[in-house]
């Protein structure tokens, strides 16, 4: 790579200062180098129409203090700026005088646009711009069938993703997954100019708020505590995953989204436990969720359409939907958590707490949006984007899409879920419906799952009134299944 004299980092979805591919690749062809953010207002703007409180804003703002003070170890910082990024980095750019401008591959519609409006500023202004893959393992073509077509289908997918770090059979080789030194040298990292300040969460128009409250760590320093804390439940990943009530997932799915971890080095942990044998199981679980990640962005990256709200299974856009005041009615009682069925409402419930939901609950809830209520998927795909913590535009277009039976690899039409059943298999004491349902507290664990089915004086004894302190259930699940498969008929005559 040439040398360059000046060179600015832009840190978008990366926000860590370790094995980081563009940050590594400026500090090695540059003599010195800048570093920013900048709060995107094309981004931003949209979101204030739906209120001031942005767990996702507070997060990225109390990351980015992390990263500056990093940086300001090594002699640098962050220059941060709330602004229009198309404008603001070629604007930026000139102002420093960089050579060229080092970024990650962001792989959304918006951010490739935009990536390419700063490309071809740059360009008039005959300053370079350069991108890397950074937040995937495998991206766009690296991973083909054996006719050098994308795959469409993720089990074929994820053994040859899993073939290429395997030099002998059944071998994995973390060392095959490369690792992106970041040593600024002495100097090496320039002081932020104009003079350095963020912006306050209050000064773009959002509320601070206590995220430690809520339990979410954030910056490099809570994606180490995740990982460090996660790492000794490896080995029991498989089975504790599939339960709310049980700390089974590694809660690490919103640093993966803002890069304060690398998801390099956690495909690394899980490949070297399943060489070493001893956290084997769990460990091909969670390195197969990695997998998924890949997947999904690999999808978007060959099917852009599944990002305008098209399906991915082009048939299935001829579903009729329940629409009108009364679907609208159906729809506000899933997003509120008042459906009456326990575990879809504490879902809900937890969503709207915490920002948070677990992947489980993610596919209860979603199935039945679609096919208990019969509305149209892409509305709860839009609540979940505006509610979600980790938001991913891939990954929830993909689940959403698969419990829609609309997408790549997705649950047949006629594979319907059972809230009830789902909530007996999976949280079988209730313990995670009584923590977000605390009206419940007094039911028992047959009684819990479908409160309407459980005898009068059983619901008197527990304090239950239903339609008062617990909603009747807004659909009956059997009758709901029927309306299902006549809605999705028109898929099964394609």
């Amino acid at each position: 790579m040439t040398t360059y004299d000046r060179a600015l980092v832009w840190f978008r979805r990366d926000l860590r200062s370790f094995d980081h591919a563009a940050l590594h690749h400026a500090l090695a062809s540059a003599k010195q180098v800048f570093c920013v953010f900048i709060f995107d207002k094309d981004i931003l703007d949209p979101l204030l129409a739906h209120g001031s409180m942005d767990r996702r804003v507070a997060f990225i703002h109390a990351s980015l203090r992390e990263l500056d003070a990093e940086l300001q170890q090594h002699g640098g910082g962050l220059i941060v700026q709330h602004a229009r990024a198309a404008q603001a980095i070629p604007a930026l750019a000139q102002t420093l005088n960089v050579d060229a401008v080092f970024c990650n591959h962001d792989y959304e519609p918006y951010a490739k646009q935009r990536d390419q409006q700063v490309a071809d500023a740059l360009g008039k202004q005959q300053r370079q711009f350069f991108s890397f893959k950074d937040q995937v393992i495998f991206e766009k073509n690296e991973v083909l069938s054996l006719a050098g077509s994308p795959f469409s289908v993720f089990t074929p997918y994820k053994n040859a993703w899993l073939k290429k770090f395997q030099p002998s059979p059944g071998m994995l080789d973390s060392s095959l997954i490369p690792h992106f030194e970041v040593k600024p040298k002495r100097g090496q990292l320039a002081l932020p100019s104009p003079a350095p300040g963020m912006p306050s969460l209050a000064e773009m128009g959002f509320d601070d708020i206590d995220l430690a409250a809520q339990h979410l760590p954030t910056g490099m320093q809570g994606g180490q505590q995740l990982i460090d804390d996660f790492l000794p439940r490896l080995s029991r990943y498989g089975e504790a995953r599939d339960f709310p009530a049980v700390k089974g997932p590694s809660y690490l799915s919103v640093h993966l989204r803002f890069g304060t971890v690398s998801v390099r080095s956690l495909a690394r942990h899980a490949m070297d436990a399943i060489r070493s044998g001893t956290r084997a199981d769990g460990a091909a679980v969670w390195l197969a969720e990695l997998v998924w990640r890949d997947f999904y962005f690999m999808i978007l990256h060959h099917h852009p359409k599944v990002a305008e709200g098209a399906a991915f299974k082009a048939e299935y856009d001829r579903i009729a939907w329940e629409e009108g005041p009364q679907a609208d009615e159906l729809f506000a009682a899933w997003c509120e958590g008042r459906t009456g069925y326990p575990l879809v409402d504490a879902a809900m419930l937890q969503l709207n707490h915490s920002g948070y939901m677990h992947n489980r609950l993610r596919m209860v809830t979603a199935c039945y949006l679609i096919k208990d209520l019969g509305i149209d998927w892409r509305r709860g795909e839009a609540y979940f984007a505006r509610m979600l913590n980790d938001f991913d535009l891939s990954a929830n277009n993909g689940g959403w899409q698969w419990a829609a039976s609309s997408g790549c690899d997705a649950q047949p039409y006629f594979r319907i879920f059972n809230p009830i059943t789902q909530s007996q298999k999976f949280d079988t004491e209730g313990k995670f419906i009584k923590r977000y349902l605390p009206q419940l507290n007094k039911l028992d664990a047959k009684q819990i799952h479908a409160p309407w089915l459980a005898p009068s004086l059983a619901l008197d004894m527990a304090g239950v009134s239903l339609g008062k302190n617990y909603p009747e259930p807004v659909v009956q699940h059997d009758e709901a299944r029927k309306k299902t498969l006549a809605r999705y008929a028109v898929v099964k005559k394609s």
